[in-house]
């Protein structure tokens, strides 16, 4: 007798199922947010993954659930349930609230221990530099309140707070800080004083990198499952400085190693830079720099200006380094030649640096720079509503 075979199975057009039946649409606010809550590190991994999830879907509108849970990491009930939530109850990234038994503290006790953690250490009494989860129970208690340490934890995690962490802020001291920072946000977009640069125009970014170390040590090359090794025992064979200009519209590097900073040391670097084709030649040469002893002031823009009558000297604002491209330079260096710090010489040093920075030449690079004059204004104006709030 004949083999009946089975009749083949229905495909769709895509592996993942039928098309979805819930297809969530997200305004543009809603899409902020999302982008905004999806790099968090403070949210919870939920939240976060229900914005990755909205992204998701947003730049791929017809993709189905098992797809997306495959890129979350998520099941596809998951994905379905919260499509179809947004789509019948409206946009939301958090949950929504749960029936159980009432809460065990009243309120003072939430805000008691939300306003204890929202304080100095050296307020508190506390020997401490940083407050722990600890060391917030323990004030607490100190004021008769029978509560367990668990739930301080969980009290700090339902309102984000983690009083133990902190990051590193500077408050501008600059009277001009704005008004500086416009100018070379405008230079990185092509414009100087409302105008248009033109295509032989030059932008710099110059600085210094002091104190490169050559310390000879052993050091031991990684293997599978191994790391590298280094010493920690080392002997030291001196330090140079390294001063670089970067071609900023161009991407590419032009340095020099000299025993010591100061004023000598920088003017080499810049007779060497504008020595050279296009800069020679160009109408304008603009040159950012930092506040540094070596080009400091108005005293340094006359002297490098009556030296060169094409350069432009442009100053960031009192600690505001950030603002000069060659730093990004200097930390691709710091991580690609200079750790770890091991070299037999100061000419071993020298010779590794340099020839980076040749190599570097050969496949320009310029700096993606994505901070714009506009969202610095838009920065600016969100500052100044928020310390508005604060007074009222």
């Amino acid at each position: 007798m004949p083999t009946i075979q089975p009749a083949p199975r229905a495909r769709h057009s895509w592996h993942g199922g039928p098309p979805p039946t819930y297809q969530p649409r997200f305004s543009e606010a809603e899409i902020a947010q999302a982008r905004s809550w999806a790099c968090s590190q403070a949210l919870p991994h939920a939240e976060v993954q229900r914005a990755r999830l909205v992204l998701l879907l947003h730049e791929q509108p017809d993709l189905r659930s098992p797809q997306a849970a495959r890129c979350l990491g998520q099941s596809t009930a998951w994905v379905c349930k919260w499509r179809r939530r947004w789509v019948e109850q409206g946009f939301s990234l958090q949950d929504a609230p749960r029936p159980g038994r009432p809460p065990q503290f009243p309120d003072w006790v939430w805000a008691l221990v939300i306003a204890i953690a929202c304080e100095l250490p050296s307020r508190l009494g506390l020997p401490l530099s940083r407050l722990f989860a600890s060391s917030v129970w323990q004030v607490v208690r100190a004021e008769n309140v029978v509560i367990s340490l668990r739930s301080v934890q969980r009290m700090l995690a339902r309102h984000h707070l983690k009083p133990w962490r902190y990051v590193s802020w500077m408050h501008p001291r600059d009277p001009h800080f704005i008004a500086k920072t416009r100018i070379i946000l405008d230079l990185y977009a092509g414009f100087w004083e409302g105008r248009r640069l033109g295509p032989r125009d030059q932008i710099i970014s110059a600085d210094e990198k002091t104190s490169i170390q050559a310390r000879r040590r052993h050091l031991v090359a990684p293997a599978p499952g191994q790391p590298g090794r280094v010493e920690s025992d080392y002997e030291r064979c001196g330090a140079l400085q390294y001063l670089c200009a970067w071609d900023v519209r161009r991407g590419i590097p032009w340095g020099r190693c000299e025993p010591k900073t100061g004023i000598d040391a920088f003017t080499r670097l810049v007779d060497q830079v504008m020595a050279m084709a296009p800069y020679r030649s160009a109408p304008r040469v603009f040159w950012i720099v930092d506040n540094g002893s070596s080009h400091q002031g108005a005293k340094s823009a006359r002297r490098l200006r009556e030296r060169y009558p094409n350069l432009i000297l442009v100053h960031t604002p009192v600690h505001a380094s950030w603002l000069n491209q060659i730093e990004v330079f200097f930390s691709i260096l710091q991580r690609k030649v200079l750790t770890p710090a091991a070299a037999d010489s100061l000419a071993e040093l020298e010779t590794r640096i340099l020839a980076f920075e040749a190599d570097y030449r050969r496949q320009p690079r310029p700096i993606r720079w994505k901070f714009t004059r506009q969202e610095f204004d838009r920065r600016l104006g969100e500052l100044e509503q928020s310390a508005l709030q604060r007074a009222a």
